[in-house]
């Protein structure tokens, strides 16, 4: 990663292929609203963009606290120092990941502010194309027992090189219009060892999330097409022996 100061509080953090070509204007939605590049928009704890730019389409995502704690300081962390801010942290795993042949987005850039003893930082990755997250797809359609199997090997391929999901749920499970599954959001994201028994708790902390989802579905009498039998499905996948 491409390490550029900008001033005295700003800092970009650019993929090698993109240090010539980002600049601090990227981060701000407001400039591509002006060039009429916005193509779309997902909102969460922030509101996260889809641009388009020279016929490549990129996502421009805020770091925001969750809990009790994102009330008080929504926005902001503790510095330390470049490095060891959650945006570069994610940019590093991503290429890693890249580098691993594993399906994740292209990692593009990081803006990090600097205040004093606290950093904000947005993350810029490439739009993953034709692709919907699962939880948007099950509210519509079922997964094929073949697919839920290729999920579960999905999570092992992770799992063999020791990636640990920090939030491994439906929302950030992406499939594509070829059915080809994809694993987003890597913030706070980190490498253990191969197979670490710390791992498990991602099979357990997606598990929960359909249940979660299936059981707000059936609350507001809404479609949401998955049943626990698609679970033996997926443990299926996952049980695969990877060399």
């Amino acid at each position: 990663m491409k390490l550029i100061k900008i001033d005295n509080t700003q800092w970009l953090v650019a993929h090698k292929k993109y240090k010539k070509v980002v600049s601090k204007e990227w981060f701000d939605s407001n400039h591509w609203q002006a060039n009429n590049a916005i193509d779309g928009e997902s909102i969460g704890r922030a509101t996260t963009y889809f641009f388009n730019h020279q016929e490549k389409r990129y996502v421009l995502r805020e770091y925001r606290r969750g809990g009790l704690v994102g009330k008080l300081v929504e926005k902001k962390y503790f510095f330390k120092n470049i490095e060891s801010t959650r945006a570069y942290q994610e940019l590093v795993v991503l290429k890693q990941l890249r580098k691993l042949k594993l399906p994740v987005p292209k990692p593009v850039a990081a803006l990090i502010k600097v205040e004093g003893y606290y950093y904000q930082a947005k993350i810029i990755t490439r739009l993953i194309k034709n692709a919907e997250d699962l939880f948007f797809h099950l509210k519509k359609q079922s997964l094929s027992e073949q697919q839920w199997i290729a999920i579960g090997l999905l999570v092992k391929r992770f799992h063999a090189v020791g990636l640990y999901h920090s939030d491994l749920n439906i929302h950030n499970l992406m499939i594509n219009h070829k059915s080809n599954f994809w694993l987003i959001d890597f913030d706070k994201c980190r490498f253990l060892k191969p197979y670490d028994k710390k791992l498990q708790s991602n099979v357990e902390r997606l598990l929960r999330s359909l249940r979660k989802e299936k059981l707000k579905a059936q609350e507001k009498a809404e479609k949401f097409y998955w049943q626990e039998k698609d679970w033996a499905f997926f443990l299926q996948g996952y049980a695969t022996k990877i060399d």
